[in-house]
């Protein structure tokens, strides 16, 4: 015989108190949880979606960064010969030679300074960064101090609006456009004239160079020829593939430290599950030996006390990702340890997400009430029906 669904219902239903009690214990828990992987899924995202896979990345040969990367002048004009490189509606080469300096802004309210990326880039830049719309005013014009602000850096810094002037490299700088690029790393950039820039921070070599593939099946072919030939000390890489390599040490310290915090909070919502179902228990023991009595065996009744822990841990499940899902409308900024400047980044919540984190919510109510219902459906017949 088996123990029918709804008395495991009417039994957590009978016990509001303590049942609400565990069901927050554990919301919480599910909570941490879930907003820890949603934050390690948002750095990678916005890292992995900043380049494209149709370009390709030339940076110095072991750089791991554009900020730590040089390249050499006459290595740039090498590189823009390469027959792979795609043409513009102009029939130039499909490259932008650029240059990446960190800079210190005061931001917004609080007058705190924070190390902003700016890339000194070439007209070109909007055409290979498809992501990238200006939204209001204009591009840069080159040979001016003119620059365009990224939408999150135009929230968080003073003197970023538009048609406003900003200072850095003792020089001042006319905000005319403002752009954003879906949430990118792009975002949190400064956009100026390469050469400008270069001349600004006495810089006589590039960060790195960005061009555009006539055909995306071409990389290894030119990845080959640039990294074998004696006259460079390049490495290439797909954009895409470049940018998310950067997200990776950053993303692991964020899951490791968060997860870490949460299994010790899970070790005190599964205590709080299991000292709920041993009350359970213990004020039920009549009732389980008349069970017993009836015909119910051990292992039904082992299973329906386990239905009600699982029941509780779903509840905490669901309740806890509903809450975490708020966080998808919150942007937080960080530093980011590849480049050393502020990068902003929000929470992402995906099906994957959602199954790891109630299937860790359904193992919290198994594991906090499987040495409960075991109890349970070991009680002696005899001695549970003289317990009154």
């Amino acid at each position: 015989m088996k123990i029918p669904f709804s008395y495991s219902l009417r039994n957590l239903w009978t016990r509001k108190i303590t049942t609400l009690l565990t069901v927050s214990g554990m919301t919480l828990v599910v909570y941490v949880f879930a907003a820890v992987l949603m934050l390690s899924e948002g750095l990678r995202k916005t890292l992995k979606d900043t380049g494209s896979f149709q370009n390709a990345i030339i940076v110095r040969r072991s750089a791991d960064a554009e900020v730590m990367s040089l390249v050499k002048r006459s290595e740039a004009s090498i590189i823009e010969t390469q027959p792979e490189i795609a043409q513009g509606q102009n029939g130039a080469p499909l490259i932008s030679r650029e240059v990446i300096v960190l800079v210190a802004l005061p931001k917004t309210g609080t007058g705190q300074v924070g190390h902003v990326t700016v890339r000194g880039t070439s007209e070109q830049a909007l055409a290979l960064r498809t992501q990238v719309k200006i939204v209001s005013g204009r591009q840069f014009k080159p040979g001016t101090s003119e620059i365009i602000i990224g939408s999150s850096i135009a929230k968080r810094f003073k003197g970023t609006g538009l048609g406003q002037t900003t200072r850095f490299g003792l020089r001042d700088w006319r905000v005319v456009g403002i752009f954003e690029a879906q949430g990118t790393g792009f975002d949190s950039e400064v956009w100026a004239d390469v050469d400008q820039i270069m001349n600004t921070f006495r810089r006589s070599v590039y960060s790195s160079l960005i061009l555009s593939l006539r055909d995306s099946s071409l990389f290894q072919i030119l990845k080959k020829r640039l990294e074998n030939d004696p006259r460079l000390t390049v490495t290439v890489k797909r954009e895409a593939q470049f940018y998310a390599d950067q997200s990776e040490m950053m993303a692991r310290f964020i899951s490791i430290l968060g997860l870490s915090l949460t299994i010790i909070f899970s070790f005190g919502a599964m205590i709080g599950a299991m000292v709920t179902m041993y009350a359970a228990v213990a004020n039920r023991t009549t009732e389980i030996g008349t069970l017993r009595a009836l015909g119910f065996t051990r292992k039904s009744i082992l299973f329906a006390f386990l239905i009600e822990s699982l029941l509780l841990g779903a509840w905490g499940g669901l309740l806890g990702l509903g809450a975490a899902s708020l966080m998808q409308w919150v942007s937080i900024s960080t530093i980011n340890w590849q480049t050393f400047s502020e990068l902003a980044f929000g929470f992402v919540l995906n099906i994957k997400i959602s199954c790891q984190t109630f299937a860790f919510a359904l193992f919290m109510g198994l594991l906090g009430g499987f040495l409960p219902a075991l109890r349970a459906a070991r009680l002696n017949i005899v001695e549970a029906l003289r317990t009154s």
